[in-house]
């Protein structure tokens, strides 16, 4: 109080020896200072930004006409400025001497590998060990994340160990920076502006700072290797730190998984796919990628490869599917199945989830063995059976390489003209017959 009081009346002398000074300078004739103001506020920047070259000259151009877009889309110029700031071209993206890169199907492995080698990563005993203990370790964490998401564990660990082998190779790539070469390169250049725009929104609704955006190759971020779009739609703060950090906190990066699986359609504790043996003289072309009942599969003559009934705790309906033809594991799939496809659209991918998933949790598959002794085809090869099969009038679809469902009922239609076992699984065998038929019949048209 007394401190109080003595500063009331230092003010109260401040103020009328002020008072007297103006009062002097009046009566001697002199004009009293003026009374500084607030010092003016400087006009907000407007126009362009203008930016450092990058050293590409079409880079240059994109980022001149992109940044206009950012900033007539309503992002703050310090924000669009930070992201596009320091990029640059990159091997990887933009090539040598800056040609194109020449990445496509060939290089991915869903589509590259027989199914069996494709699975050598995700079901070796080195990732399987490693899921079990991550779920022995924090079972608390999962149990929270199931009672949250309704999102089974083993489905969450697999996809955390496909991603980024438990975060062990999240990416050490300036995501904006991947993400200009990518719309530079051209390809997918709306792709690449579209989740640029997102992290432009994740920065200026505070989420992240600028250094936290590291990415993948494609722009992927953190544990679960979210795009920036996935991550404005889905990420979460489970650990309860104001913060939605997929980079570096396990518990936000999973919950953001299972939100994702759970948005996707995702059923707990339901199955994603069933393995299954089959009757003698059954009809493989009711693998047709249509779903019908179980009763109906029952009545087919498919039965648990492991024995037992069919437990499938309420999801009723499944298609089925021959990952390696009738010779190969046979599997019924639900619709867990295609919350693992939201993921990555690839059905070895989603398989490779199921798979080291129930792996991880304690039960390995598949029972039936791999037919090694036939020869999967090629991208290449893809190509040539689907023109060929579209040749002579079965629909394979665009010659794309990937053999989809399109693609193996094509050639299903063409075995079953043949008398063929109709499992529509692209082998050189297969092939062989295709082209066989082809040229026939170009030879007879020319007679």
């Amino acid at each position: 109080m007394a401190r109080f009081a003595l500063k009331r009346s230092h003010i109260i002398a401040t103020a009328a020896m002020t008072a007297l000074v103006a009062a002097c300078a009046t009566s001697s004739g002199q004009a009293a200072p003026p009374v500084a103001g607030p010092a003016p506020v400087p006009a907000p920047e407007t126009g362009p930004i203008n930016y450092a070259s990058s050293g590409h000259a079409g880079m240059d151009t994109w980022r001149a006409a992109f940044s206009e877009k950012a900033l007539a889309a309503g992002h703050d110029r310090e924000t669009v400025e930070s992201v596009l700031a320091g990029i640059s071209p990159l091997e990887l993206w933009l090539g040598s001497s800056f040609q194109p890169a020449r990445t496509g199907i060939e290089d991915q492995a869903e589509f590259a590998k027989p199914i069996w080698d494709y699975l050598r990563v995700p079901m070796s005993d080195s990732r399987i060990r490693s899921g079990a203990a991550r779920l022995q370790d924090s079972p608390g964490l999962f149990d929270a994340l199931e009672a949250a998401y309704g999102v089974d564990r083993e489905a969450i660990v697999a996809i955390w160990g496909m991603e980024t082998s438990f975060g062990a190779v999240k990416g050490d790539f300036d995501a904006p920076n991947v993400l200009a070469n990518m719309a530079v390169e051209g390809r997918r250049t709306s792709l690449a502006e579209r989740e640029l725009l997102a992290l432009m929104t994740i920065l200026g609704e505070g989420h992240a700072e600028r250094h936290h955006l590291t990415a993948g190759w494609a722009g992927a971020m953190g544990h679960t290797q979210f795009m920036p779009s996935t991550y404005l739609a889905h990420a979460q703060d489970f650990d309860g730190d104001g913060k939605k950090d997929v980079w570096n906190s396990e518990a936000d990066a999973l919950a953001s998984t299972a939100a994702y699986l759970a948005s996707s359609g995702y059923a707990h504790n339901q199955p994603w796919g069933i393995e299954v043996l089959a009757k003698t003289g059954f009809d493989f072309g009711l693998a047709d990628g249509h779903e019908r009942r179980i009763e109906t599969w029952m009545a087919a003559g498919l039965v648990p490869a492991r024995g037992g009934s069919f437990d499938t705790h309420g999801a009723n309906y499944a298609e089925l599917w021959l990952p390696a033809g009738a010779e190969g594991p046979k599997y019924l799939l639900f619709n867990n199945f295609k919350a693992f496809k939201s993921y990555n659209n690839a059905d070895s991918y989603a398989f490779a989830v199921g798979l080291s998933g129930d792996a991880m949790g304690g039960q390995r598959g598949p029972v039936a063995s791999w037919p090694t002794h036939l020869t999967p085809l090629t991208v290449s090869q893809i190509r040539t059976l689907q023109a060929a099969l579209n040749a002579q009038g079965f629909d394979a679809g665009t010659v794309d390489g990937i053999p989809g469902r399109k693609t193996k009922g094509a050639l299903q239609a063409f075995q079953k003209s043949k008398g063929l076992v109709a499992d529509g699984y692209p082998t050189e065998q297969a092939l062989a017959l295709v082209l066989e038929e082809t040229s026939a019949g170009v030879a007879a048209s020319t007679n």
